[in-house]
């Protein structure tokens, strides 16, 4: 669906090999809603991007020709809420990974929009896309010699009390520190004295945090995220972050983007194959029920193994993001990702998210 490659034209005549994705994340390597807003809509006009691949660092092209859903992640998306009309003119669907944890205390996101304001954000694109496609995240969970289990239950509780009726689900983990080198190495740059989980503080925190959720009445489904440890006796799923159930009910009406991910439903074109030809919607066209049965969609494998992810490409690069996240696993170290934003911001509509 999104890894083959096929001939596509460049603007200026020269027939490239690209990647054609139905579905685009963008993006779990740095926080293209929140720094590269403009790029990536400028890029989606224009058809096409150019993505380095962060292993061999080659080159290659992403066309958007075919794109009908789009996964966004971001510690702060309020640059998508002006942007959103351009998706729905290209009949592009798409849901937010947002990203909302209380560190301020702890200095943890030196860059990021006071905890108010992101809360803020938080509810307004809910009150545009619904509450279903605005996901909260508290991601990673990070304990420290100051901050305990009962420290970061009372930070997930002071925010699901203004969320709640603004999503659906809470999506967490537990950081892993000792497992990513960058992030042990940004942690222990920036002093900060952390503490690994164990098997029983993962258990104990899981177990609060189902009876907080029970307690408080807020409705969350709990869900983790690239977890190993089994919760299901709490309550809690094994999350998939490009979710194919959570596409397909929120852009079912799109015949392209059902075939591609291989949902197959009398549903989804009714008579006379109303959108079978083209996404196109007659102003008089009543949109058609959405399938209601679930499936098993082709896994990302570029994901690890206790990764939920349906198949999707990410056009996002690797130390690009200026939020300067401590616990960050995608910048190798501050001054890199901020020398790439200064290459960006002087070539802001670039091929590349870098500039070049």
């Amino acid at each position: 669906m999104s890894w083959g490659k096929k001939l596509f034209p460049l603007p200026d005549g020269r027939i490239v090999e690209a990647r054609m994705p139905v579905i685009v994340s963008a993006s779990r390597r740095t926080d293209i809603p929140a720094f590269y807003a403009d790029w990536f809509f400028d890029r989606l006009e224009k058809g096409y991007s150019l993505w380095t691949n962060p292993f061999n660092k080659q080159e290659s092209y992403v066309s958007y020709r075919n794109t009908r859903f789009i996964v966004f992640w971001s510690k702060n998306p309020r640059p998508l809420a002006g942007k959103l009309p351009v998706l729905a003119s290209k009949r592009i669907g798409c849901y937010i990974q947002y990203t909302l944890n209380d560190y301020e205390r702890e200095g943890l996101e030196p860059n990021v929009p006071p905890l108010a304001e992101r809360i803020e954000t938080f509810r307004l694109l809910s009150a545009r896309l619904g509450k279903e496609a605005v996901i909260w995240r508290f991601d990673p969970l990070l304990l420290t010699e100051d901050l305990s289990i009962d420290g970061l239950l009372q930070k997930v509780e002071r925010i699901g009390d203004r969320l709640q009726g603004y999503t659906e689900k809470l999506v967490f983990s537990y950081a892993d520190v000792e497992a990513y080198r960058k992030v042990r190495a940004n942690l222990q740059r920036g002093g900060v004295a952390y503490r690994e989980w164990t098997e029983l503080q993962m258990e104990e925190f899981a177990s609060r945090l189902s009876a907080l959720n029970r307690r408080k009445g807020w409705g969350f489904t709990l869900a983790t995220c690239g977890e190993k440890i089994s919760l299901e006796h709490f309550g809690i799923v094994h999350n998939a972050c490009i979710d194919g159930d959570l596409i397909r009910h929120l852009a079912g009406e799109s015949p392209a983007l059902m075939k591609a991910m291989g949902v197959q439903s009398e549903n989804v074109v009714q008579q006379g194959d109303l959108f079978a030809a083209e996404d196109v919607l007659p102003p008089e066209a009543t949109l058609p029920p959405r399938p209601c049965f679930k499936k098993v969609y082709r896994k990302d494998p570029g994901q690890r193994k206790a990764c939920g992810c349906m198949e999707s490409k990410d056009i996002g690069e690797y130390d690009t993001c200026p939020h300067l996240c401590l616990y960050c696993y995608a910048n190798a170290n501050p001054q890199k990702a901020l020398a790439n934003w200064e290459k960006h911001k002087q070539r802001p509509f670039a091929e590349t998210i870098t500039g070049k």
